[in-house]
């Protein structure tokens, strides 16, 4: 690697540490949460999450971008290879960037695609030590900094980050008999694709539509960035469709917004989980999944009201990873049944889901 043809930024963190590093993307100073995934591949997947909207993503995996970026090839209306449109991470940090790379679907390299999207990337920097530092201290703001060009500190929590990533106009996916009310809060497209995969049309509409004269067989609530206590629009939707019958799967911040809407609390997790196989366990059974996850936010246990149980929990600090109504058809997973690049241990439960709506179908 030649060093002199890439230009120097520095990262600063909140608590007074600075890193300097050789910038590979866009070069704009920027600012947001900072945060770490400790995957070691799924980066076009990762980059385009919503989920990480605001903030400046560490990859802790120490070479990046050897099998490039896939190229944009639509089925079924959406990036074939992709989460998302487009890169939602306000930066990225890596240890070692390869420039050079080799994938049969590879078109552009991932530095190309940074620039494209004008979206900061910075390489050279010991992301060890930066990772130890987020998990003694916890997320905290940083911003990078080119050509002292100085900018202030940014907490992207303070703001509504879903309804930035959320659709703005009803869209429909599929034309098949079971009908899905999808609540985009930043939903990831694979999850869409396995929905796809049962004979279902997938209504998708915006985090705060009022669908209490939509008709249709499941609600689901999708993944999404941010505090889910500002979601209130679609909490008090939720109320209201959990008091009546139909099946209800939420996954990541639809989890903690299923949560909030049956009465319990959320609280932001020290570091978030964002990682690949992240073990949780099915409470009351010996069952045990490996899951992939990607949330600041977590349910908290003690919360969890009446005519509800933990359904999931994280085998690493025991704190929620899921919700069941003991009564009624409604489930939700902290985790990512649907992850790419896996792993997809809990695929199984968007089968349990459809099962759900065929039981209640049946009922009518």
């Amino acid at each position: 690697m030649n060093y002199k043809n890439y230009n120097k930024a520095k990262l600063v963190l909140e608590d007074g540490s600075e890193f300097w590093g050789y910038s590979f993307g866009h070069e704009a100073s920027v600012a947001g949460e900072i945060v770490f995934n400790t995957a070691m591949t799924g980066y076009p997947e990762s980059l385009t999450d919503p989920s990480y909207r605001g903030q400046i993503l560490v990859l802790t995996y120490p070479s990046i971008g050897n099998y490039g970026v896939p190229g944009k090839t639509e089925k079924d209306g959406m990036f074939e290879f992709f989460e998302s449109e487009y890169i939602h991470t306000t930066a990225l940090i890596i240890s070692d960037y390869s420039s050079k790379y080799n994938h049969w679907n590879a078109t552009q390299s991932l530095g190309d695609w940074l620039k494209e999207e004008k979206v900061p990337g910075l390489f050279g920097i010991d992301t060890r030590q930066l990772t130890k530092i987020i998990r003694e201290k916890g997320s905290m703001l940083a911003k990078i900094i080119f050509n002292d060009q100085e900018i202030d500190f940014y907490d992207p929590n303070e703001d509504n980050l879903v309804d930035q990533v959320s659709v703005r106009e009803k869209t429909i996916y599929g034309k098949g008999k079971h009908k899905i009310l999808l609540i985009d809060c930043g939903v990831k497209s694979n999850i869409i694709r396995y929905l796809l995969r049962f004979d279902t049309t997938v209504i998708r509409v915006p985090w705060d539509y009022d669908y209490s004269t939509e008709e249709f067989d499941g609600l689901f609530i999708s993944n999404g960035p941010g505090d889910p206590t500002m979601c209130i629009p679609t909490i008090e939707n939720l109320k209201h469709s959990i008091n009546k019958d139909h099946p209800i799967f939420g996954i990541c911040l639809g989890h903690q917004l299923i949560a909030l809407a049956s009465g319990a609390e959320t609280y932001k997790l020290k570091f978030g989980h964002r990682s690949h196989n992240q073990p949780v366990l099915e409470v009351g059974t010996n069952k045990a999944y490996l899951t992939s996850q990607n949330h600041g936010y977590a349910v908290d246990n003690d919360t969890i009201p009446e005519n509800w149980k933990s359904y999931f929990e994280n085998l690493n600090d025991e704190s929620n990873e899921g919700l069941r109504h003991e009564g009624k058809p409604i489930f939700s997973t902290q985790f990512h049944p649907e992850a790419s690049s896996g792993p997809t241990d809990t695929a199984f439960l968007f089968g349990e889901f459809i099962d759900n709506i065929e039981e209640w179908k049946k009922r009518k």
